[in-house]
């Protein structure tokens, strides 16, 4: 056939349209999605007639085209994936994953009206903190507290509020920067605080801080180094020592702290990380941290400490931009109560199961893992990767215990007929997206993070990567 007829032999768009196809698709997907779909997919086809690249055309040849591109359009950005990677506080991936229970709380929230700003015994307005401010305080041991929507927010409203127009005193140690260039120097630049650096890099002294007060001085702050470690000859004050100091002087004390600690992590050989109540307790007037790093709980930031101090950055203007939704506190009530047991909370707060979970079950993962691909690509899988299971190590991973490596094993993969790269853009690619990592020549499916649950679709996934 001639160009011409092969062109007159396209459907029209209104055609495919007000076909039951078309109508099927219409009461299914936006509609217009469908109408994208079908446009592009026939314009596809007239530039391939065009080309001399095509051959007849009708709606029936058109509709597995047209429903894939529809399918694609009407697709959900943000999307559930598969983390094979092994580093268990993913910022990328979404940090902390919440349980079940938590989620259910959050639901039941969502789906319908709440007590979100209402006192019910009193029956008139309330504020939303109350939820979750009687667990902070019962938790931490502070006498106050309050939430906001993420730690830098929660850093830079306590400087405007307590500290704007005034110095702030902090070891040059301490100027961390953390992912996105969020730096403490800047931060406090912009809450108008003025920072006042004490010591060198790698050593700061009592009379450092003693030397540098007068005045204009406001607060005295201290920040957790939480994404690196500075080693050898070194000198830092303990959070101790600055308390005294501010005792002295009546300046309050504030510490960064990041990553938000609740249950002692020694038991389980690590040393490094504070927890927050040991903060407290050590008279620190002023405790900031995350809710979706160590705590597990979902994107927040809390600030705990003195009455006094809580009190005024409440009522900082700056508290209504920074403040949390429903849902947020919803999630973050839901888990601060596993920590009313401790020893609940490791097994039902997903981020801290996964971080100490016992070596032994990853490795019986692993290998079931290894064992079901195996099968699923058949008895020939020799010819096409070697697979193996081996012991490696994860991360923490969302600037947390940086220098902790937590042992675990994994599936190494060494494709034989493509490159290893190639495998990895293929399973972001598969659904749902997979996201493991590249290891000498291999590629590593770390069964640290990969749920009991993900398993039949990683290893479908895998299979379809493969072959």
């Amino acid at each position: 056939m001639n160009k011409q007829k092969l062109l007159a032999s396209l459907p029209s768009v209104d055609e495919i349209l007000k076909s039951e196809k078309g109508l099927e698709w219409q009461k299914t997907y936006p509609r217009r999605y469908v109408l994208q779909a079908i446009r592009e997919i026939i314009n596809q086809h007239r530039e391939a007639i065009l080309q001399d690249k095509a051959v007849e055309a009708s709606s029936e040849t058109l509709y597995p085209d047209i429903h894939k591109r529809i399918e694609k359009l009407s697709a959900y950005s943000l999307k559930p994936v598969i983390n094979a990677t092994g580093v268990v506080i993913h910022t990328n991936l979404g940090r902390s994953v919440l349980s079940e229970k938590v989620m259910e709380h959050v639901r039941q929230i969502a789906c319908g009206y709440s007590n979100l700003e209402y006192d019910i015994a009193k029956g008139k307005r309330g504020k939303r903190y109350t939820h979750v401010q009687r667990l902070l305080n019962e938790i931490t041991g502070a006498e106050d507290s309050l939430i906001v929507n993420n730690n830098a927010a929660a850093v830079f409203v306590c400087l405007s509020a307590l500290a704007k127009g005034r110095e702030v005193i902090v070891s040059r140690g301490e100027l961390v920067e953390i992912g996105g260039s969020f730096r403490i120097p800047d931060v406090m630049s912009s809450s108008g605080a003025i920072l006042r650096e004490v010591g060198t890099t790698n050593k700061t002294h009592l009379h450092d801080y003693e030397c540098a007060i007068n005045e204009e001085t406001a607060l005295l702050l201290k920040v957790h180094q939480s994404n690196f470690r500075m080693v050898g000859f070194t000198k830092s004050l303990s959070v101790e020592e600055l308390v005294t100091l501010g005792g002295k002087y009546k300046i309050p004390v504030m510490f960064d702290l990041g990553s938000g600690c609740l249950i002692d992590l020694k038991s389980y050989g690590i040393h490094i990380e504070p927890m927050v109540q040991e903060i407290i307790r050590a008279g620190a007037d002023i405790v900031t941290f995350s809710g979706d790093k160590l705590l597990g709980g979902p994107q927040g930031g809390v600030i705990v400490g003195k009455a006094e101090y809580i009190e005024k950055i409440a009522k900082n203007p700056l508290m209504r931009a920074v403040r949390v939704d429903k849902m947020t506190l919803a999630a973050f009530e839901a888990t601060l109560m596993c920590y009313l047991d401790e020893d609940k909370a490791k097994d039902t707060i997903p981020t801290l199961n996964i971080l100490l979970q016992d070596i032994g079950k990853i490795k019986t993962r692993a290998k079931k893992i290894a064992l079901q691909l195996k099968k699923a690509i058949g008895s020939s899988h020799t010819d096409i990767s070697k697979i193996d299971v081996i012991e490696d190590s994860s991360q923490s991973g969302g600037g947390a215990l940086s220098e902790v490596e937590f042992r675990t094993y994994a599936v190494s993969i060494k494709p034989l007929h493509l490159s290893v790269n190639t495998l990895e853009e293929r399973l972001r690619h598969s659904n749902p997206p997979i996201i493991a990592r590249i290891k000498e020549e291999a590629l590593i499916i770390d069964a640290r993070t990969v749920r009991d649950n993900e398993i039949k679709a990683l290893v479908r996934g895998i299979k379809a990567a493969i072959i």
